[in-house]
C-alpha cells in the first residue's frame, strides 16, 4: 500500500509499505477514504518528536471503511464506516473505565520507554513515536485499529467525510480546551493560536456560553476565520498581547486562558522567545513555554489556564509564583477522544456545528510531502489539509 512515511526533519515521504493485517481478535483493519494533517504532525516534521524511526507510517487523523474484523470483535462489521479516535484505548483498565481513554494502562507496548521520561506512560497513539508504542499511522491507504471494538465511533447515514473526520482528534482537543474552561456562561475566553485547534476551541467556547472569545495569532487567514466565527482578533507581532487583554477586560484578565500552540516554531520576538528558540536548537531544553507563560500571567485572579497544545518533554521559566499566587486552575491533557465523541457526533448531526468550515486543502496522499511544506510554511492559506488516499 502507499503511506506517507517519516525520514528524518523535514523528510516526508510517499511510499511502498507492507499492508496491515489482523494481530489481534479485537484488531479491524480500516479502507482509509479520508485523512489529515495535524498541527501536532509538523512537530514531527520539525524533528522535535522523539524515538522517530526512519520509514515510520505518520499520521493521526483518520476514517474509513471497515475491510476486515478480528474474531472477538463484536462492535465493528465489513461495510461499516467509522472514524478512528489517535487514542487507543482498550475499553477495559482503570483509566479507560473512569473515561480516561487517553491514559489507557494497557495500549502502550513501549510503557517503560515512556515511563522514563514522564514517569508514567500515557495511552498509545497512532503514528507519534516509539514512545508512544509505534503504531503505524494513517496516512496511508489502510490502517490497523487495535482495540477497534473501542474506539471507532460508526458515522451515521447522511454525513460526509469532511463533516467528521476531524473528530479523530481536533474537534475532541478544540472542544475538550472549552470544557476544560468550566464556563457556566458570560466569560471572556483568551485562546492562543488559531490553526484548526484553536478554531475548533472558538467554536466550542461559544457553544458552551462564552459571551467572547478573545483569538490570538499572526496568519492573516488563520486570523480572518477567527473573527468569521465572533472572536475578537490580536496579532501577537503587532500589538502587546497583555496590555490589550487587560485593556478588553478592565484590567480584570480573562476568565479563562487556552493554550492550542504547544512546542510551536513560531514564538514571536522577545528575549524569552530568543532564548527558548537557542535551547532548543542546542538541545537545553525540549519545548518552548512562551505561550504558556504568557496565558498565566494574561489569566485572571482564580481564572483557569486550559492547556491542549502539545509539549513533549520539559519546560522552564514557568510563572509558577504568578499561579500559585493568585489561584489559578491548570488543566490538561491529552484528549480522551472517546469520552467526547458520542456528544459531538450529536452536535454535528443536529447542525450546530459543521467541522469541515477548517478545510482549506484537499489532495491525493501523493501530494502529501509536499502540503507537509505548505503546512509548515502556512503558505497558500493552508489551515487544514485533507488526503484522500
Amino acid at each position: 500500500m502507499k503511506a506517507l512515511t517519516w525520514h528524518g526533519k523535514a523528510d516526508i515521504r510517499c511510499e511502498t509499505v507492507p499492508d496491515p493485517t489482523i494481530q489481534d481478535g479485537r484488531d479491524a483493519i480500516i479502507k482509509v477514504t479520508a485523512c489529515a494533517i495535524c498541527g501536532s504532525d509538523l512537530h514531527i516534521y520539525g524533528g522535535l518528536i522523539p524515538s522517530m524511526e526512519s520509514g515510520d507510517v505518520v499520521g493521526h487523523e483518520t476514517m474509513g471503511e471497515v475491510v476486515e474484523v478480528g474474531r472477538d470483535n463484536t462492535k465493528l462489521k465489513v461495510g461499516d464506516r467509522v472514524v478512528v479516535p489517535f487514542t487507543i484505548s482498550c475499553g477495559e483498565c482503570f483509566f479507560c473505565k473512569r473515561g480516561f481513554y487517553s491514559g489507557c494502562e494497557r495500549s502502550n507496548p513501549n510503557k517503560p520507554q515512556a515511563e522514563k521520561l514522564w514517569g508514567h506512560s500515557p495511552a498509545g497513539l497512532f503514528g507519534y513515536s516509539h514512545l508512544l508504542g509505534g503504531f503505524a499511522g494513517g496516512q496511508a491507504e489502510y490502517l490497523r485499529v487495535p482495540f477497534a471494538d473501542v474506539g471507532p465511533i460508526k458515522v451515521p447515514e447522511g454525513l460526509t467525510d469532511e463533516q467528521v473526520l476531524f473528530l479523530s482528534d481536533i474537534f475532541p482537543t478544540g472542544f475538550m480546551a472549552a470544557d476544560f474552561c468550566n464556563l457556566k456562561g458570560g466569560e471572556t475566553v483568551a485562546i492562543w493560536g488559531c490553526g484548526p485547534v484553536g478554531q475548533f476551541a472558538i467554536k466550542s467556547a461559544f457553544m458552551l456560553g462564552a459571551e467572547r472569545v478573545i483569538a490570538i495569532d499572526t496568519v492573516p487567514e488563520r486570523m480572518a476565520m477567527a473573527r468569521a466565527s465572533g472572536a475578537v482578533v490580536l496579532d501577537f507581532k503587532s500589538e502587546d498581547i497583555y496590555e490589550r487583554i487587560q485593556e478588553l477586560t478592565g484590567g480584570r484578565g480573562a476568565d479563562a486562558c487556552i493554550d492550542a500552540v504547544g512546542t510551536e516554531v513560531d514564538t514571536g520576538s522577545g528575549v524569552d522567545a530568543v532564548v527558548d528558540r537557542v535551547k532548543v536548537a542546542t538541545f537545553l531544553g525540549t519545548d518552548r513555554p512562551h505561550v504558556l507563560r504568557q496565558a498565566i500571567h494574561c489569566c485572571r485572579n482564580f481564572g483557569t489556564v486550559s492547556i491542549v497544545g502539545v509539549y513533549g518533554g520539559f519546560v522552564d521559566k514557568i510563572p509558577m509564583g504568578s499561579a500559585i499566587n493568585r489561584g489559578l486552575t491548570f488543566r490538561m491533557a491529552q484528549t480522551p477522544v472517546q469520552h467526547y465523541l458520542p456528544q459531538l457526533m450529536k452536535r454535528i448531526q443536529d447542525g450546530e456545528i459543521d467541522p469541515s468550515f477548517v478545510i482549506t486543502h484537499q489532495a491525493p496522499l501523493e501530494q502529501g510531502p509536499e502540503l507537509y511544506k505548505t503546512f509548515r510554511n502556512k503558505e497558500d492559506g493552508c489551515i487544514k489539509v485533507v488526503l484522500r488516499p
